[in-house]
């Protein structure tokens, strides 16, 4: 009996034990305010993700589609493959990107939070694996929701591609400039450096940190600071400034563009998310 008991012991340590690893610990003077852990159904949740769809941005070579952002084992894994997609907006005379296309080469999804969850100022926290084969660009971001971009303001609480044809892992702000018709501050880390400190950096899942105040922006990767963006800077010119208004969520795998030339890529590629919390001062 007393052999029994122990065992149970043993296993019930166990479960509370990988339960705590599963829950990160709530911040001090924090509640968590919304969150999605990605343990339920086959599919991204309806009430909280939306899908972008078709070709979007960059001129990226992803045909973004649903059926590409799935659930499975606890994660959300967003699936680049190599697959041929009719473009049904095709015109061969037209000079917009979007349209000139008659096929997609590449298939991805890119999911938001866009009209079903936003907010402004806390803590945003995503636990992630990235694909960092030649031709990926996965993203962890927001967009304002009020005015169109770049007024809306845009936070990259990640990015990777390539700069200067070297892989790095960016952390940025952007909203709109006063010359330049965007203005970015942005931080560039060669990837290097992260494979300096763990080879096998690629092959484990991370958090993304972002900590937003009426004052700053901090973003963080594993709680290394990578950038500080002072709100203070961030007007546009009519005196709006896009991060002190409520800001909705992106995941995104977009292929080609910055990411570099995807053709000797083997596919599919796959960017998992185990979860995504946002938590505000109580």
């Amino acid at each position: 009996m007393l052999q029994k008991a122990s065992i149970l012991v043993i296993f019930l340590w166990v479960f509370q034990s990988c339960a705590v690893q599963r829950n990160s610990v709530v911040p001090i003077g924090y509640k968590l305010v919304w969150s999605d852990e990605f343990e339920k159904g086959t599919k991204p949740n309806p009430k909280f993700w939306g899908y972008e769809n078709g070709f979007v941005r960059n001129e990226e070579l992803q045909w973004y589609q649903s059926e590409n952002a799935n659930i499975h084992d606890g994660k959300l894994i967003i699936s680049g493959k190599k697959e041929s997609v009719k473009n049904h907006q095709y015109k061969p005379e037209s000079s917009n990107w979007r349209e000139n296309r008659e096929f997609a080469e590449y298939t991805s999804a890119s999911i938001n939070t866009n009209g079903k969850f936003d907010f402004q100022f806390g803590i945003l926290e995503v636990k992630a694996k990235i694909d960092t084969s030649m031709g990926m660009w996965p993203a962890i971001w927001t967009l304002g929701i009020k005015k169109g971009w770049p007024s809306n303001g845009e936070i990259d609480v990640m990015e990777y591609y390539l700069v200067d044809q070297k892989p790095a892992i960016l952390a940025n702000a952007a909203w709109k400039g006063e010359k330049a018709y965007v203005s970015w501050d942005s931080e560039k880390i060669p990837f290097s450096k992260f494979l300096e400190k763990d080879p096998k950096w690629a092959d484990k899942f991370h958090i993304w940190k972002m900590d937003w105040t009426k004052d700053d922006i901090k973003i963080y990767l594993d709680n290394e600071l990578l950038n500080t963006i002072e709100l203070s800077k961030t007007q546009n010119p009519d005196g709006f400034n896009p991060f002190h208004q409520p800001h909705y969520i992106l995941l995104n795998l977009a292929i080609g563009g910055n990411g570099g030339d995807p053709s000797k890529t083997a596919f599919p590629r796959k960017y998992e998310v185990e979860y995504v919390r946002v938590y505000q001062k109580k």
